[in-house]
């Protein structure tokens, strides 16, 4: 497994049904959001090293919708869709989040791209949910172990790609 320099903070907001993660990484706001635009780069990173992702529809445009699936061993264990609702390149997304096997369970969630120092990007996901049942299911899912394995895949990926 690859030690990442950066940690990822995930907290839920005791009051509200939200969770927020924080994440710095070593390359420009405008890689990292292409990293989450580009329908092969994200394949490549999002999710725990455990499975592989397959993009089934991208349309990274606001107005447009997306899907993946997660399989393990050539076996589908996971699919995801939502929509986008607004992509303003290398600063922000807001797109819906949902697990099929949790249809009621949709998150929106914003993702904003901050340029710091030294041609690194902080970026910060605010995720909605309905309910706390509902964002207390997702923290219990082991979406900390998806999240976290993620960002060190995407950590690799936009050393590879500088």
């Amino acid at each position: 497994m690859t030690m990442t320099k950066h940690e990822t903070a995930i907290v839920a907001d005791p009051k509200l049904p939200t969770i927020e993660i924080s994440r710095e990484f070593d390359a420009a706001p405008e890689q990292v959001f292409r990293a989450h635009v580009d329908p092969e780069l994200y394949a490549r990173w999002v999710g725990p090293r455990s499975v592989t992702t397959r993009i089934t529809r991208w349309d990274a445009r606001t107005g447009g919708a997306w899907a993946f699936a997660n399989d393990r061993d050539g076996e589908e264990i996971a699919s995801f869709f939502g929509s986008f609702h607004e992509v303003r390149p290398n600063e922000r997304i807001v797109w819906t989040f949902t697990y099929e096997g949790q249809p009621d369970g949709v998150a929106l969630e914003t993702l904003t791209f901050e340029e710091l120092e030294g041609g690194r990007t902080r970026l910060t996901t605010l995720s909605v949910v309905q309910d706390f049942e509902t964002r207390d299911g997702m923290l219990s899912s082991g979406m900390d172990v998806g999240v976290k394995e993620g960002y060190a895949k995407l950590d690799e990926l936009l050393a590879r790609e500088a």
